[in-house]
């Protein structure tokens, strides 16, 4: 199950890089802290250095204030700051004159743009909060929804003002891409770097476009790659790749599926591609760089390098590059990967040591997904002592490694600079737009090489990149903007992170909660799984197959029905034995019996024993897995996410249970709990959870397609010391439940998630009892919407169609169902859409490469193709995905179809089917 043989590491170098993936912090710096310390002697020298640094770069600042300045000022602490950033990020790629004049409108009117007049000596600042303020007030006159509150005259301004003020802050936000993007095309950027080239500096070019989503996209990129090179190298004439400008690539770019869970379609597919690349670029002699990326591809990238960088057809070049980022906490394990991997090939290496860009996502994703640590430091000094670790071993190891310094802090670079007495073997590097003025005086007065990584392209691809930069000059804490800040005193800036770090008994950040800490005190946090850690796959892995094989050849059952899974209906893996009305009679004598003791039992006991529970649950957790894997037709992913949601909301109403019934409170008394197939642990346990805490016992009626988790989970539930009758499983056919159950007095409530018409069904039984109300907590169907207007970046509307339209093939009460989209962008985005569902794979999900599962049974595979039938003469069909072959099996090919208006749907089709509407 999973993959197919071992990814265990055969390399020492490479397990050290997994085993710190995520470490705990504290050990990390204490064995990082000595090998980033050059010395108090050194330490003063650099502090010094840095010192005159920052003070001529102050000076330099003078006068000048171009969108450094602005930037200071209009930071992302301030309001004003953030809807800079969101009109930068959005505005560019509105090709609607109506909704571009809408977001310039809702955008600029928020903000108190006459706070920030004279507060900077830049008359480009001024000038820019003047123009702020003015456009603010015109296009808040024309706002149609406040027309009453303004005469003809303010009106008539703002109406006729809209189409100046939508030319002039396009434009404004051109000059802001135009900071941080060499140039449109990758000859005009080269003609841009003349100037530049004669003061010394060198550059990196990145053709700008990361994340391709389909694979029309990724040879978009590559193509682009390609003309850049043959472009590039023309221009370095020979120079070798030390001395020329050079190329930078990201590997998403080039493969649409660039993840861990399709690792050997990745390696299969991307070494030639990257190999190709390689080879123009030795062709020309030039510099050839694989950009880092997210700490979840850090693995599969080495794979990549290691086969790449090793292969003979490269020997004579010493081009080939990658960045290593600082703040990842392997970093300095990699770099000794990096010169084990060098010296037994024989053959330089250029490697940009950065220190990471991706940290905000880095430490949300962990805390979401429950992950055991982050794979990045929680401070900056943290991320400095680690670069200036890897610093010092690149230094030792230019033998084999070119080192290139990418930083915009000036005490780092004056710690570099101590490192060594020889300048000469390595460079710095800084983003363009960046670092001007400190690196002016490096590469002037100290003749050490700084290169520009500059980016290229168009502005419609450059958000992912600009917002990257306006985080980290807009932030607060950022060194590039408190340098031009000349109300924080120089020392404040130039503090060493050896002694820093040194300094504190605790280093982890303590107010950024670890994931299990996430909820505080009151509970905590489920444990995830990382599906790209090898480390925590195998043993996942293994013990997953153990239970697959322990069921595999299960003995048949004459007078059971046979539990199949739904992706390869040759396989039984277990049997159930429905009860009839005498059981279930049985059953509710019973639950209604223990509900007296149940319910005078101590809330604090009660929810002690869901805590329990969930602990106990996550100690079955792999055998859970395979459960939802082989009964549900869940893929790994959205296994994990089940068995981790039941566990939460074990934990989560036994915090609710002690606030909230702190007083007693009389029970209710037996309650029916009705769950489905497509959540059948998490909405399972979740119902029985909340009606057992409250004091309640409970009939608990699992869908029958998937009744072998449900029967698993309340044998836990009983080992974690539930009383027996307390919960009673009544395994059956939902109509007979219906009949024998729903109406009986001892009923005296129900909780019941599924179709309308059922849930209709059981409140007009439940009314026809007569007598005082039987609470009916129900979930039931609908049709979910996205709204996409032409603001929207077209790649992340692909992302979340994809994730909420066909994850879990499409059965979720909250997948997408209907997408609406502005007739402005349709277009783009259907084609974006179709390229992606050409990726997605459905297959058997016992396959992490799997991306869809079956749906559950015939009678759900019935209903979709009898939609699919009702659609022929009514809807256009744009992508059907390919589906595995046979009949053995309850595949449904996912379909994107665009119909006229929301009245062509009946009703809710449960499956992993959108439509689409224009508006």
């Amino acid at each position: 199950m999973l993959y197919n043989g071992s990814l265990v590491a055969t390399q020492p170098l490479r397990q050290t890089i997994r085993d710190f993936y995520r470490a705990d912090e504290d050990k990390v710096l204490d064995y990082l802290l000595p090998l980033a310390d050059i010395g108090v002697n050194a330490r003063s020298r650099a502090w010094e250095r840095a010192r005159q640094l920052v003070l001529t770069i102050r000076q330099a600042q003078v006068g000048k204030g171009g969108v450094d300045a602005l930037l200071n000022e209009f930071s992302l602490s301030t309001e004003e700051g953030l809807v800079l950033m969101c009109l930068a990020e959005a505005l560019l790629r509105v090709p609607d004159k109506t909704t571009a004049d809408r977001l310039i409108r809702d955008k600029l009117s928020q903000g108190d743009w006459s706070s920030h007049l004279g507060n900077s000596s830049s008359i480009f600042v001024n000038a820019s909060a003047w123009g702020l303020l003015l456009t603010g007030k015109l296009v808040n006159y024309s706002d149609e929804q406040k027309k009453q509150q303004f005469g003809l005259l303010k009106r008539t301004c703002g109406r006729l003002g809209e189409p100046v003020i939508r030319q002039a802050v396009r434009y404004a936000m051109q000059i802001m891409g135009a900071q941080f993007v060499m140039g449109t095309t990758i000859g005009a950027a080269l003609e841009r770097a003349a100037d530049m080239e004669a003061k010394g500096f060198r550059y990196s070019y990145d053709m700008l476009g990361e994340g391709a989503r389909t694979m029309a996209d990724a040879e978009r990129y590559f193509d682009s790659y390609m003309r850049a090179i043959d472009t590039i190298g023309k221009a370095a004439n020979g120079r070798g790749p030390f001395n020329s400008p050079g190329i930078s690539v990201k590997l998403s770019a080039i493969h649409p599926r660039y993840e861990f869970s399709h690792r050997d379609r990745v390696i299969d597919e991307l070494i030639p591609k990257v190999k190709q690349l390689a080879l123009a670029a030795k062709a020309y002699d030039i510099g050839f760089t694989i950009d880092a990326e997210e700490a979840d591809r850090l693995d599969i990238s080495l794979d990549i390098i290691e086969a790449v960088f090793s292969d003979p057809a490269l020997d004579g070049w010493e081009g080939f590059g990658l960045a290593v980022q600082a703040y990842q906490k392997r970093g300095i394990h990699v770099i000794e990967w990096l010169r084990d991997l060098t010296v037994k090939v024989g053959r330089k290496m250029m490697v940009r040591l950065v220190k990471g860009a991706y940290w905000d996502t880095e430490i949300k994703l962990s805390q979401l997904e429950g992950f055991s640590d982050f794979p990045v430091f929680s401070r900056k000094p943290s991320t400095d002592v680690s670069y200036q670790a890897c610093a010092k071993k690149m230094l030792s190891y230019r033998d084999s490694i070119y080192p290139q310094f990418a930083t915009h802090n000036a005490y780092t670079v004056a710690t570099i600079m101590e490192m060594t007495k020889d300048y000469t073997g390595f460079e710095f590097q800084r983003l363009h737009g960046m670092g001007d003025a400190l690196y002016d005086e490096i590469v002037i007065k100290d003749k050490i090489p700084c290169r520009i990584y500059a980016p290229v392209g168009e502005h419609s691809d450059l958000l992912a990149y600009l917002v990257r930069r306006l985080l980290e000059n807009g932030a607060n804490s950022s060194f590039v903007n408190n340098i031009v800040d000349e109300t924080i005193p120089v020392e404040s800036l130039l503090s060493d992170p050896v002694e820093t770090v040194r300094g504190w008994t605790k280093k982890r950040n303590r107010q950024i909660p670890l994931p299990a800490d996430l909820y505080g005190s009151e509970r905590k946090n489920s444990n995830g799984l990382d599906l790209t850690d090898i480390d925590q796959l195998e043993p996942v892995k293994a013990a997953m197959t153990q239970w697959f094989d322990s069921v595999k050849d299960i003995a048949v059952q004459p007078d059971a029905v046979p539990v199949t899974n739904p992706a390869n209906l040759d396989e039984v893996i277990g049997y159930l034995q429905y009860a009839d009305k005498d059981k279930m009679q049985q059953i509710l004598a019973n639950a209604d019996a223990a509900f007296a003791s149940w319910s005078a039992t101590d809330v604090a006991e009660r929810a002690a024993l869901l805590r329990r529970i969930g602990d106990a649950l996550e100690t079955h957790r792999n055998e859970l897995l395979a459960l939802c894997v082989k009964e549900a037709g869940k893929t790994l992913g959205d296994s994990v996410a089940e068995v981790r949601e039941a566990i939460d909301f074990c934990r989560y109403y036994a915090a609710r249970a002690e606030e909230l019934l702190a007083q007693p409170q009389q029970a209710r008394g037996v309650f029916l709990c009705i769950s489905p197939w497509n959540f059948p642990l998490a909405i399972f346990l979740g119902q029985v959870a909340a009606a057992i805490v409250a004091g309640n016992t409970v009939v608990a009626k699992p869908a029958e397609q998937t009744s072998l988790i449900a029967i698993r989970t309340v044998e836990i539930m009983r080992q974690c010391g539930m009383p027996e009758h307390v919960v009673q499983l009544v395994i059956a056919p939902g109509r007979q439940v219906g009949e024998h159950i729903v109406p009986d007095s001892r009923i005296q409530g129900v909780m019941f998630t599924g179709s309308t018409e059922t849930g209709c069904w059981i409140a007009r039984k439940l009314a026809e009892r007569g007598g005082e109300p039987v609470p009916l907590i129900a979930e039931t169907g609908g049709q979910n919407c996205m709204i996409v207007d032409s603001t929207a970046l077209p790649e992340q509307v692909v992302d979340d169609v994809i994730s909420s339209g066909f994850q879990s093939a499409g059965q979720r009460c909250s997948a997408l169902r209907v997408l609406f989209l502005q007739e402005d962008v349709a277009d783009k985005i259907i084609t974006m859409l179709k390229g992606a569902m050409a990726e997605l794979h459905v297959g058997d999900p016992q396959w992490l490469s799997t991306d869809l599962g079956p749906v559950i049974d015939a009678k759900a595979h019935e209903r979709l193709s009898s939609h699919v039938q009702y659609l022929s003469d009514k809807a256009t069909l744009h992508y059907e995905c390919k589906i595995p072959a046979g009949d053995r099996h309850y595949f449904f090919a996912p379909r994107l179809y665009e119909i006229a208006d929301l009245t062509v749907l009946e009703r809710e089709v449960f499956g992993p089917v959108v439509h689409i509407v224009r508006f």
